[in-house]
């Protein structure tokens, strides 16, 4: 017996030391991680670095001067300027022994033993690489990481874990702060103001005055909505018609004429974005749009698909960042019921006709941008399903590689859909959201709705991951006033 256990406990005693030494080397990280193996330059492409066998060596002007600590083992290696001072800076994706650097929280007696990931990050200092933030356990699996150049602060940190979950981080003074990357759209149809509600508006205007509460008239307009659109991370209706401060230019159909004071109830509703590329744009001529396009612009809400003589350059879109996103976001309308546009200014209202033109202007829209959202005013009147122009114009944004299509002008519900290409490009399409207000007495005309999608960052870039439809309807009361309710 005693033979035997002489040579148990040796036995024992090697594999426990074996396994030590495979613990140690790391062989019992998780097997999802991806090691890489690659060569990547600083910017100014005097520094080159190395990742071969879990660690990095960096060269500066083909001699070596710095190699990574040997008690970590380096997934993988990135050289981006992440903290927007003009220099890259070197980040290695690692892991290491224990959840803390050479500090811990004071709350913490002892640093665990297990392998955990970490963030380091590292200046280039001439002959030598400085630490310059050594993370913390991250707190999430990560299976790559790579840098996109975005909205401001600049460049953001993409990490994606084993489930090909991505979130985005981006530098906040000292370390990384994770961001939000999902973004919620509303958006509501035609803001058709004829007379009566216009009419009813300015009573109500008349007698806020006298009371001196401060309200607007037109406040209730958008008084059943208030809930939606300030839940909502963007919210954006369809301006169908001019606004004009002149009384004698407000006017009904064929030539509307809006009092500007239902600009100031959109507002003071929270709209974010007014799509102004209409049939009825010129109606009150050059001085309907430069009192449209002025007072949202000098009220923070962006203005699409008209412009000023000021702007008499075409400008074919707006960069709109919400959560680090860019969106892009364009207006166009089939026409302007035959008034012509000004010589000095023929793009004073987006025009849906030059295939070549509205396709340059995406491509230009894109190069800024990470998603695209075209708001266009297409289609038949009163018609429930979409026509041949919109189908022929759908195809357009698709190959264009639109991201939402957002179509108002029929004053009728018409279907929506998602479409997906050969190639995996997705495009999601309202071709109708109706009316969101009007006085038309057509059955079509008081039902209109609210389209909603969400915006999230993907493993395959930004992409619409929900979507749907809200049913709104007109309702005519007793004394005049029309309201909209879900």
């Amino acid at each position: 017996m005693k033979k035997y256990l002489g040579f148990v406990f040796p036995a024992l005693a090697g594999a426990g030391a074996l396994l030590w030494l495979f613990w140690h080397s790391g062989a019992f990280l998780p097997g999802w991680i991806k090691w890489e193996s690659r060569t990547v330059s600083e910017a100014s492409g005097e520094y080159e670095m190395t990742l071969n066998r879990k660690k990095v060596e960096v060269f500066r002007r083909e001699t070596s001067i710095w190699t990574s600590p040997e008690d970590i083992k380096v997934q993988d290696v990135l050289s981006c300027d992440i903290d927007n001072d003009g220099m890259d800076e070197l980040l290695l994706l690692c892991w290491k022994k224990g959840r803390y650097g050479a500090h811990k929280p004071f709350w913490v007696e002892e640093d665990e033993k297990n392998w955990s990931q970490h963030l380091f990050v590292y200046e280039y200092m001439e002959e030598e690489i400085r630490p310059k933030w050594m993370s913390s356990y991250i707190g999430q699996d990560v299976m790559e990481m790579a840098a996109r150049e975005g909205a401001p602060p600049g460049i953001h940190l993409l990490l994606t874990s084993p489930e090909g979950e991505v979130s985005s981080w981006f530098w906040d003074s000292w370390g990384f702060t994770k961001e939000k990357t999902d973004t919620t759209f509303v958006v509501f149809g035609d803001n058709l103001i004829h007379e009566p509600i216009y009419r009813y508006g300015l009573q109500e205007e008349q007698k806020a005055g006298e009371t001196n509460n401060g309200a607007s008239g037109f406040d209730f307009l958008y008084e059943n909505i208030g809930d939606v659109i300030a839940k909502s991370d963007i919210a954006v209706i369809n301006q169908e018609t001019p606004l004009v401060e002149d009384p004698a230019m407000y006017g009904d159909y064929p030539l509307f004429g809006t009092p500007v004071q239902v600009g100031e109830a959109i507002v003071h509703a929270g709209f974010d974005v007014v799509t102004c590329a209409t049939n009825h744009a010129l109606d009150r001529g050059k001085e309907g749009i430069r009192t449209t396009k002025s007072f949202f612009e000098d009220n923070r809400v962006l203005c699409l698909g008209i412009q000023s003589e000021e702007d008499s350059d075409c400008r074919p879109y707006e960069i709109l960042v919400r959560n680090g996103v860019r969106f892009a976001l364009l207006n166009y309308t089939y026409g302007t019921n035959g008034i012509r546009m000004p010589e000095d200014n023929p793009d004073m209202v987006h025009v849906l006709e030059d295939v070549n033109k509205i396709t340059r202007d995406i491509e230009m829209a894109d190069e800024e941008s990470d998603f695209i959202i075209v708001f266009v005013h297409w289609g038949t009147e009163y018609a429930e399903e979409p026509d041949d122009f919109q189908r022929k114009w759908t195809q357009v944004f698709a190959d264009c590689e639109v991201d939402v299509v957002i179509g108002t002008h029929p004053h009728a519900i018409q279907p929506y859909e998602f479409l997906r290409d050969d190639e995996g490009h997705e495009m999601l399409v309202y071709y109708s959201i109706g009316n969101y207000i009007s006085a038309q007495p057509e059955e079509s005309c008081v039902k209109g709705g609210m389209a909603s999608f969400t915006v999230s960052l993907t493993a395959d870039g930004f992409r619409v991951t929900e979507y749907g439809f809200r049913p709104l309807t007109i309702h005519w009361q007793p004394g005049g006033k029309y309201v909209t309710m879900f």
